[in-house]
């Protein structure tokens, strides 16, 4: 880096513990009580340390011009992260002004890298490239389709997007970070971090899925009984 100057070298180094840092909050966010203390305020710090990482990345893309495919790996860990946050604030699926304004400027930043990709020549991989950019592109297809859902039905549904989101931004700098300290490696050390999470985040949701599936089954349950004993005191009665 002794090409780099001053400024430029801060930035990355700013980027680079933000990215750690946010890594430990995100594992710490994985393995506590979802929905308790160290749960939500993991996961809010986790967020500030996200954004952090996003404004470097897009430093380092922007004004140094260096390492572009930053640029789709810095949109997608963000907008999972935004769109995972909103879910939980709102648990609804009503347009916002806000949600469509990112969605909108997600799409324009992804068309830029594939028009800059074309210009240039491909020099990533492939698998790396397409897997990332059809990530993003699926996400927010499915946050615009989302709208289409009845009201009822999404309160079934908010929770499992908001973990395959939260996950998500947390595999997508997971991913960065390995691919960018194992760059040797390539393209396993990016690939392989997103196979992982792909495996979280199933993981995560067939739990949640069950286990709320499991409460619904134990409440009907209860209800049934209680509406049998109190037909039967009416009967006795």
């Amino acid at each position: 880096m002794n090409d780099y100057s001053f400024p430029h070298i801060l930035n990355i180094v700013i980027h680079v513990i933000g990215g750690s840092i946010g890594l430990l909050l995100g594992i710490t966010a994985l393995i506590t009580k979802k929905g308790g203390k160290w749960h939500r305020r993991s996961g809010a710090i986790f967020l500030l340390f996200l954004i952090i990482v996003i404004l470097t990345g897009l430093i380092g893309v922007f004004v140094f011009k260096r390492n572009t495919f930053l640029l789709i790996i810095t949109v997608l860990s963000g907008y999972y992260g935004f769109s995972g946050y909103q879910i939980l604030k709102t648990k609804k699926n009503k347009p916002r002004l806000i949600d469509i304004s990112v969605a909108i400027v997600s799409l324009i930043s992804v068309s830029y890298f594939l028009y800059y990709f074309k210009s240039i020549g491909m020099y990533w991989s492939p698998i790396i490239v397409y897997s990332t950019v059809g990530a993003l592109l699926a996400v927010i297809t499915y946050d615009f389709i989302r709208y289409l859902i009845p009201k009822k039905a999404y309160q079934n549904i908010w929770l499992y997007e908001h973990i395959f989101k939260m996950i998500g931004a947390f595999t997508a700098l997971l991913s960065a970070f390995t691919g960018t300290v194992f760059n040797n490696y390539q393209p396993y050390s990016q690939f392989l971090p997103s196979v992982f999470g792909t495996l979280l985040q199933i993981g995560f949701i067939i739990f949640y899925f069950r286990k709320l599936r499991k409460k619904n089954l134990e409440e009907d349950g209860t209800k049934q009984m209680l509406t049998k004993s109190i037909f039967h005191q009416q009967i006795d009665t």
